[in-house]
This record gives structure tokens, C-alpha cells and sequence, in this order.
């Protein structure tokens, strides 16, 4: 495994807060174009945690990665991200109308606009990972973001999603595992193991860590459901209990969910041992996940 930089760990607030600010500002320099489509992507794109782009940064840096080579995966994924929430946001879709505390893309323009910003995101995430600044690697990268994104990752996921809204009864524990992994926890394992795969080095810790905090933060996803605020979640709560939906929380309890959500954060933590105290403010990312409102 390649050493982890001897850099000082900070606060996790504020490496968050960094990380935002930094994709942001990439953002709005490989996005510079005023025409409404690149409107509509810089729309997708602000406003979130970016917590998958920050977790690009954060292994970036863990392993003396340059900031220029990791700030094209950290948008990148950012912008994967974002085209599937736009997509799932449509009416063919979940059907929402709100997206992180605004209007979803189709409402704020149309249905049109929504595909064709989508579409455009997840090209443009991997014309970002071809720059030659992102190094030797970047073909392994390319291939774990289409991997993780496609066919068996987030759009499978998302298409046992919607079979489950349709079966006979509600998925079982082992089958809503399986379905979040890969709606969910394949691009935060992409995103927690790219700065390893950026410097050619040993990525199974990070991707145990990894398979950790996808779970967590999905069970954490399904307790906000139940006991969040919509004003600070920025999206309608309890739609899963009104639809009748098999979640963490509905099969295991509220109390359960919450103590296997503790269980995760901690095996997240001990994956992290081998990198020492350099991997703190990782740790605290996992603290982060099953304590946020958000």
C-alpha cells in the first residue's frame, strides 16, 4: 500500500466545506457556457453535500494525490451523481418536485430539459476522467465509474427499485441490502477508493470502508425518512411508509436500524487502521453519515 501523506487530519466540517467549495468553483470553470443547458447541469450539480466528491478528495489526498489529477474524479462523480437524481426525479420515475430545498429540474424547466441535462452530465463525467491532468490511471478509473454506474450498479439498483414497487410483497432484508449497494453504495465505493486507484495503490481498505458507509448511509436515508424534517432534508419524507415500501427501517425498527447504522460507522472506522490517524477526518465523514438531518 502506498504511504498516507503526512498531512495534518482536520475537522470534518471544514474538509467538507473545502471540498464543496473547490468542486464548485471547477464546476463553474469546466461549465463556464451561458446556454440553458449547461444552466440546467450547473443547476443538477449545486447545492448537495457532495459528500461522494469530498470522499474522492479526502483518499485523493490520503494518498499524496495531486489536487489537479483528483478534482476531475471528485466533479466527475459529482456529476454522475446528479444525473441520476435528476432522472429519478422524473414523472416516469419517483415523480418528485423537490430536490435538495428547490424545485426538481423538470419542474424548474420541463421533462425535456431533465433527459437531456442527465444525459449530458453522465457524458461529460467521463470526458472529465480523459483528461490527461488525471494521470496514468485514469482508464482504470473510467472503467470502475461505468462499472459502478451502469448496468450492474446505480441503474440496476434503481430498476430493482421500481420492480419492488410493483412485486407481490415486500422485499426481504438480504433483497433491500442488495438493491442499495448497488443504488447506492457502488459510486461511494467507487468515490472512497478513487484516490487509491489515482496513485496505483492497494484499494481494498478503502473499499471495505466503503461497503460500510453505502449501508450506513442508506439506513441513515431510511430513518430521515421516518423522523426527518422536510425542511432540512430538502425533500418530501415519509414517502416510502406511505407507499407502503419495504425499508431498513420497516424491517428491522426504528431502534434496530439505528444500532446496525452505529455497527456500519464502526466497521467503516476499523477498515481506516491501517492509515493510522492520517484517516481521521474520514472516520468523521463516517460519524457524519448516521448523525446528519440531511
Amino acid at each position: 500500500m502506498t504511504a498516507a501523506a503526512d498531512t495534518q487530519t482536520r475537522p470534518f466540517a471544514q474538509a467538507l466545506q473545502d471540498a464543496q467549495a473547490r468542486i464548485a468553483a471547477h464546476m463553474e470553470l469546466r461549465l463556464a457556457s451561458r446556454d440553458e443547458l449547461h444552466a440546467a447541469m450547473r443547476y443538477a450539480v449545486t447545492g448537495g453535500k457532495m459528500l461522494r466528491g469530498f470522499l474522492v478528495l479526502e483518499s485523493a489526498s490520503l494518498h499524496g494525490v495531486s489536487m489537479e489529477a483528483a478534482i476531475e474524479a471528485a466533479l466527475a462523480i459529482e456529476c454522475i451523481h446528479a444525473y441520476s437524481l435528476v432522472h429519478d426525479d422524473l414523472p416516469c420515475m419517483d415523480d418528485d418536485d423537490l430536490r435538495r430545498g428547490q424545485p426538481t429540474l423538470h419542474r424548474k424547466w420541463d421533462e425535456a430539459m431533465a433527459v437531456l441535462a442527465g444525459d449530458s452530465l453522465q457524458s461529460f463525467a467521463f470526458e472529465l476522467l480523459a483528461d490527461r491532468k488525471v494521470g496514468p490511471h485514469a482508464l482504470t478509473l473510467i472503467r470502475g465509474l461505468a462499472h459502478a454506474s451502469g448496468k450492474d450498479g446505480m441503474v440496476s439498483g434503481q430498476m430493482l427499485d421500481i420492480a419492488a414497487e410493483t412485486a407481490a410483497g415486500p422485499l426481504t432484508l438480504e433483497q433491500i441490502t442488495r438493491l442499495q449497494g448497488r443504488k447506492t453504495g457502488c459510486l461511494i465505493d467507487w468515490s472512497a477508493s478513487a484516490g487509491a486507484v489515482l496513485a496505483g495503490a492497494d484499494t481494498a481498505p478503502l473499499r471495505q470502508y466503503a461497503r460500510a458507509l453505502g449501508l450506513a448511509f442508506q439506513i441513515a436515508d431510511d430513518i430521515l425518512d421516518v423522523e426527518g424534517d422536510a425542511a432540512k432534508v430538502g425533500k418530501a419524507v415519509r414517502k416510502d411508509a406511505d407507499a407502503g415500501k419495504a425499508t431498513f427501517v420497516s424491517l428491522l425498527g426504528l431502534t434496530e436500524a439505528k444500532a446496525r447504522a452505529r455497527e456500519l460507522c464502526e466497521e467503516a472506522c476499523a477498515a481506516l487502521s491501517p492509515y493510522g490517524a492520517a484517516a481521521g477526518t474520514l472516520k468523521d465523514a463516517a460519524r457524519f453519515v448516521i448523525a446528519r438531518e440531511s
